[in-house]
This record gives C-alpha cells, structure tokens and sequence, in this order.
C-alpha cells in the first residue's frame, strides 16, 4: 500500500476511476445484449430503437476512453451489419 500522501490520493482516484469504467462497461453489455436479442428474435423496430441507443452509449465510452475509440467503432459497425441483414 502507498505511504506518501499524494500516492494515497492517487489510489483513492483510481478506486474512483475503476468503479466509473466498470459501470460504463456493463452498460455497454447490456446495450449490446439487447440490439443482439433483439436481432435474434427478428424485431425490426425493437433492434432499430436498441442499435440507436448502443451506438450512443459506445461513442460515449470511447470518448471517455473507456474503450478504445477503433473498438467502439468496430462494434458499432457489427451490430449496424447484423441489424441491416435482418432488413
């Protein structure tokens, strides 16, 4: 464990930071989840709604840099593909 002050302030953020990603990262799941089913039970309007809001909820992640902005973008692209070939 740290001992300097500033070295116990920084883990303290960290515990912070790690909490925050760890929330940004389950929505992500589940967003993801839900364009998946969405898809699997050939729901057009349900996977269009769905797909709209995970593409959102990605872009944020990225831009926060929770993930990686090209694997945001990948996954946006997959779930775009996957509701496209339902249509």
């Amino acid at each position: 464990m740290a001992n300097h002050k500033s070295a116990l302030k920084r883990h303290r953020q960290s515990l912070v930071r790690n909490s925050r990603n760890n929330m940004v990262r389950t929505r992500i799941k589940n967003v993801v989840k839900e364009v998946r089913t969405a898809v699997d039970s050939n729901d057009t309007e349900l996977a269009a709604t769905a797909l709209r809001k995970a593409t959102s909820v990605l872009d944020a992640a990225a831009t926060k840099k929770v993930i990686h902005a090209r694997a945001a973008s990948r996954r946006i692209s997959r779930l775009h593909a996957a509701v496209n070939k339902m249509a």
